[in-house]
């Protein structure tokens, strides 16, 4: 993580650095401790991300630990599937957490504490449904109405509270609500919902509960039992904070403190897990690690790093208000690492045969070339060159344009690492569809012999009897607006998918690539960088493209 580090030198302190230096240096606390914690309802994407490197990184800059705490507290919607994938995902991206806990290590508390609320009279019993609650909660400009329930003695409550966990009563007849104020200018805090009642088996607990507490009373709470120092949330959390305070000022317990900072908004994608729930099982991507899905599984297997998503957090930085980031920038992130350290390889996306009519028939001539410029220690890869080859189709273009520098009826190009030829005819088929291209070589422009001769195009190519099959999977942008949080109302969100957004070719590559153990993307010179998919075989090549080599995005000059 030395780029976080280094970079993180070089700014000023983002405002949650500064209060957490000052708690430090007044002796509020002693070391910092934070947490993330996630619902294990979902598979976590690059809003998370940005907020595991937040959490994470805190700690480790002030010398701190960070826990991994599961939201374990809706087992309808819950299971280990997702705890899995959650803790696969940290690992990856280079976090080790300092403790693993679930909010239902802490139910036999929690519920301790609810009833320590009813007899201080600061909690009861609701017998509305849900939605006699939402209608008598008011509105902004109205007070609610309280419940009739309301005035129930500690004594019924209490009962009743037990009553609820033993199991006597179905589903959404009762509620345990805190009695805060029902005209307050917050409406969270008008008398929320503590508990409700659910019967569905709980991955950890089993049925051993039927009453499960809500986000809001679990969460500072669980902050509380840990002493986390320094609790920090998205910004739509906000108003829940003196909610979060009020809980833990009235159970006197010890006062972790919630901050929180901008969420994390991506251009051309969608961050909600309902969405991305509903892609997955309406079968618009083929799961939730989709190399085009913003999962942290999709972008990995789409040939993202830990590095790049590290750095695209470091990039994003810290903000009280939300704002939306380009995805160029995440895109500008990736190449930046890879291009120090992926393997450089030829790959023909596109193919179309060309024939050097001057080369001797049934000879195989050898080529070495670096397997990354910018890495001398990675050594040289050998290329196999013959009389047919496969060259990219609109790398040639029969009556091209000025200034086009590729190959031409007439013209010279350099084969990248090896010869110079011409193009000297073109052979169509019955469609008049060009599906050979004619060409003759300079024996004298071999590189490293003879004089050097310069030509200005240069392509890349893949000899047709060396030639490896590979399904190149062209992956873009998964929806075509770039702002899915202004789309008109009347229109779902499934009408602004790119229907190019996976274009899959029959390519070629150069049979080096068979040997590559990397383990991470590599680029394949002048179309882009590309990772084997996990749906590869000995006897189907399958590579996915990360990123094209062009950034539409540039740092800014200091």
């Amino acid at each position: 993580m030395e780029v976080i580090e280094s970079l993180a030198e070089e700014r000023q302190l983002n405002f949650i650095e500064e209060i957490i230096e000052k708690d430090l240096a007044d002796g509020k606390h002693q070391s910092v401790l934070t947490r993330f914690p996630p619902e294990p309802n979902g598979y976590l994407h690059i809003g998370h991300a940005k907020s595991i490197c937040l959490n994470f990184g805190l700690a480790k800059r002030y010398g701190g630990k960070t826990n991994l705490r599961f939201d374990d507290t809706n087992p309808a919607k819950e299971d280990v599937e997702y705890v899995d994938s959650i803790k696969e995902d940290v690992s990856w991206l280079g976090f080790e957490w300092a403790a693993e806990f679930y909010a239902s290590d802490y139910f036999e508390q929690l519920y301790t504490w609810a009833q320590d609320l009813i007899k201080k009279g600061l909690a009861y019993v609701d017998d509305q449904t849900q939605e006699e609650i939402r209608e008598n909660r008011g509105t902004v400009t109205k007070a609610g109405i309280p419940s009739p329930w309301r005035e129930r003695s500690v004594e019924e409550n209490l009962d009743l509270f037990e009553r609820m966990r033993l199991g006597e009563f179905k589903e959404g007849a009762k509620v345990l609500r805190a009695k805060i104020d029902m005209s307050h200018s917050n409406m969270l805090m008008r008398d929320p919902i503590l508990y409700r009642i659910i019967y569905a088996h709980h991955h950890r607990t089993g049925d051993n509960w039927c009453i499960y507490p809500m986000y809001d009373y679990a969460h500072g709470q669980s902050d509380s039992i840990e002493k986390i120092t320094h609790s920090i949330c998205t910004l739509e959390f906000d108003v829940h904070r003196p909610l979060y305070d009020w809980f833990i000022e009235k159970l006197d317990i010890f006062p972790s403190k919630q901050y929180e900072f901008a969420r994390l908004n991506l251009t051309y994608t969608v961050m909600s897990k309902r969405k991305l729930l509903e892609l997955v099982r309406s079968g618009f991507v083929t799961g939730w690690d989709d190399p085009r899905m913003p999962t942290i599984c999709g972008l990995r297997r789409r040939g993202y790093t830990p590095e790049s998503i590290r750095l695209f957090a470091e990039k994003v930085g810290v903000a009280k208000r939300d704002n939306i980031i380009d995805l160029s920038l995440l895109e500008w992130c990736v190449r930046e690492d890879l291009n120090k350290r992926a393997n450089r390889y030829m790959a023909v996306i596109d193919p179309v045969k060309l024939t050097i009519s001057n080369y001797p028939e049934g000879t195989t001539e050898i080529f070495r070339a670096p397997v990354n410029q910018e890495n001398p220690d990675a050594g040289y890869r050998e290329i196999p060159f013959s009389r047919e080859l496969y060259i990219e189709r609109d790398d040639f273009m029969e009556n091209p344009p000025k200034k086009y520098f590729r190959l031409k009826p007439g013209g010279e190009v350099r084969l990248k690492y090896s010869y110079i030829i011409k193009c000297e005819d073109i052979i169509r088929d019955n469609n008049g569809d060009i599906i050979e291209i004619i060409c003759t070589y300079d024996p004298e422009s071999k590189p490293g012999t003879g004089e050097w001769r310069s030509v200005k195009g240069t392509i890349h190519w893949v000899s047709v009897a060396n030639a490896v099959e590979t399904e190149l999977r062209l992956f873009d942008r998964l929806f075509t607006e770039a702002d899915m949080d202004s789309i008109p109302q009347e229109k779902s969100y499934t009408d602004f998918l790119n229907p190019d957004s996976l274009v899959i070719k029959a390519g070629y590559t150069e049979p080096a690539i068979l040997t590559d153990t990397s383990q991470i993307a590599v680029q394949f010179e002048r179309n882009g960088y590309f990772i084997k998919d996990s749906e590869s075989s000995e006897e189907r090549l399958v590579y996915n493209r990360t990123v094209g080599l062009k950034s539409a995005w540039a740092p800014q000059q200091s």
